[in-house]
């Protein structure tokens, strides 16, 4: 039985992947690697620390260390949520329907923790949550399950009874790992994806989010 429903943050809460490639592309600049935005949307729904990571296995650099080249990222990132950051369609409609028919609410995002502060804040949006999870206390990122498994065990519910919402191939893969239901809903640059398709359910946006359909998945 549904007992509890797990957010993603980035694409799925917050439109946040336009800002992302913002400052992955400033960030790797000052590095000297030229980033496109099809570049950064390989990546979407892995931790930043991971990116980075690749991008220095593949192109390599010297004047910074991997660990200063992801928080000036993070930086930029949080800069871009200050200045435009908005809530994506249908969240608080979401939020607050969940919320009213007694499920608890997670969220489970591969973003660091000072990211997850700025966008509770900025949306207004953190008293809606019973737990909070990040995978930067993870040794795995996603599409690794244990963000998922972490948020379940937070909320004190089995992870085979948590819906959880993601935009990324990444975040879908990750939560199927976890054994648990899945609504895909697709960010932008990722609607045509065929392997979205692996998601239990497919949806435009949050305000397609019809609970009595989604129980049904549990029979």
């Amino acid at each position: 039985m549904l007992e509890a429903v797990i957010f993603d943050m980035d694409g799925v809460l917050i439109d946040s992947e336009p800002l992302w490639k913002i400052a992955e592309v400033e960030g790797f600049a000052k590095v000297g690697l030229d980033l496109t935005h099809t570049d950064c949307e390989e990546t979407v729904g892995l931790r930043i620390d991971e990116v980075v990571k690749m991008w220095h296995r593949k192109v390599g650099w010297t004047n910074k260390s991997v660990e200063e080249v992801s928080t000036d990222i993070v930086d930029i990132l949080i800069r871009e949520i200050h200045a435009q950051g908005k809530a994506l369609e249908g969240v608080h409609n979401a939020l607050e329907t969940i919320k009213s028919a007694g499920l608890k609410i997670g969220l489970a995002t591969s973003s660091d923790q000072r990211i997850v502060d700025v966008v509770l804040d900025k949306l207004e949006i953190a008293t809606y949550f019973d737990a909070v999870h990040s995978a930067q206390y993870e040794i795995h990122g996603k599409p690794h399950p244990a963000v998922f498994m972490s948020c379940a065990e937070k909320l004190e519910v089995s992870h085979l009874n948590n819906l959880v919402i993601e935009d990324s191939f990444n975040g879908i893969i990750a939560a199927k790992a976890a054994r648990m239901k899945v609504i895909g809903i697709p960010e932008k640059s990722h609607q045509h994806d065929p392997r979205l398709a692996i998601a239990d359910v497919v949806l435009d946006n949050l305000n397609e989010l019809n609970l009595t359909e989604i129980r049904t998945l549990w029979e």
